[in-house]
């Protein structure tokens, strides 16, 4: 009997040892098999964020008020539709191509928040692109635009101030915290042995531009810098964590590492410049202080946008436009 279960126990070491190699073995061949740059994907996220996302506000400026009824949605809304439709499926795609797999719970909460946060902002920016036409200032807080202070009753402007809380902070919330997340968790999947050491392709250097300047608009325009600092922290970390053990990120790892620094070299110029707008300042008070595009807008360039939008819409009706 004492030599059988001297069999067995040598037997049980022999088999936790193979499958304790074969682990370690199976995930130096991950390491190994990962593709040096995901084109499609980072060009297909890129193109998808500027023409959808980016594209929304510029179709809202560009398109005439009288081309499409304002009970009805209009251009940019049916873009916002189908970027919430798109997005979702984007990240899915992000998420397929890692080499890592994410419990099916934390994936599915991760999606039903980002659709409900890109409703909430296609709701409250439909109401919003239909108030500037009555005089709405977005550099200005809810309770003090003119349109607001002439409401009755006054109780309204609680109504009003809930519907931008769910555009700027809730909305944006739940958007931005999947995808920030989902990238981080992305990006932790991107690594190489050091001896194989990658570099970035001419293809990233030429998609590095754009997608640095639409994490720049995703910080600020959406407020969401504090999570934007968070992930590039996250991710240094994950950097210096990983060459410790002798990995160093692939081409995948550099372009996001690349694109979140120079996105944040954008943002510190853009917040410089505007350092010293006292009523930017009032709009967006606060130790952080990064203000919203749209603002800077209607502060500084609406006059020449309205002039525009009026010249187009004598175009469009056959008269000749007066330019003054």
């Amino acid at each position: 009997m004492q030599p059988s279960r001297r069999r067995r126990r040598v037997s049980a070491v022999h088999a936790a040892t193979f499958m304790l190699s074969r682990a370690v073995r199976s995930e130096e061949e991950a390491v190994l098999s990962k593709p040096r740059f995901q084109l499609d994907l980072w060009l297909g996220f890129t193109v998808h964020s500027w023409v959808l996302d980016v594209g929304r506000p510029v179709v809202m400026l560009g398109v005439p008020t009288d081309w499409i009824p304002l009970n009805r949605p209009g251009a940019a809304e049916y873009l916002q539709i189908v970027f919430t439709i798109s997005n979702t499926l984007l990240l899915l795609k992000v998420l397929e191509r890692s080499t890592r797999t994410f419990p099916r719970a934390a994936v599915h909460l991760g999606i039903i928040a980002v659709v409900m946060g890109t409703s909430l902002h296609l709701v409250a920016d439909s109401v919003t692109r239909r108030l500037l036409l009555i005089g709405y200032r977005l550099h200005l807080s809810v309770r003090e635009n003119p349109v607001m202070r002439s409401l009755e009753p006054s109780s309204l402007i609680d109504v009003f101030e809930l519907l931008s809380y769910y555009d700027d902070t809730l909305g944006h919330v739940m958007r931005c915290v999947p995808l920030f997340l989902v990238l981080f968790l992305f990006f932790t999947a991107c690594f190489r042995l050091r001896t194989q050491e990658d570099r970035m392709p001419a293809a990233a250097w030429m998609l590095l531009v754009p997608s640095a300047a639409y994490h720049w608009y995703l910080v600020t325009e959406g407020q969401t810098f504090i999570l934007f600092i968070f992930t590039f922290f996250a991710m240094t970390a994950m950097v210096m964590h990983q060459r410790r053990r002798g990995l160093v990120p692939d081409g995948n790892g550099l372009f996001m590492l690349y694109s979140f620094s120079a996105a944040l070299i954008l943002v510190a110029v853009w917040v410089g410049f505007l350092w010293s707008d006292v009523v930017l300042r009032k709009k967006h008070p606060g130790l952080i202080y990064v203000p919203q595009p749209r603002a800077v807008y209607t502060l500084h360039l609406q006059r020449c946008s309205t002039c525009y939008s009026c010249i187009l819409s004598s175009v469009h009706q056959g008269a000749t436009p007066l330019v003054v």
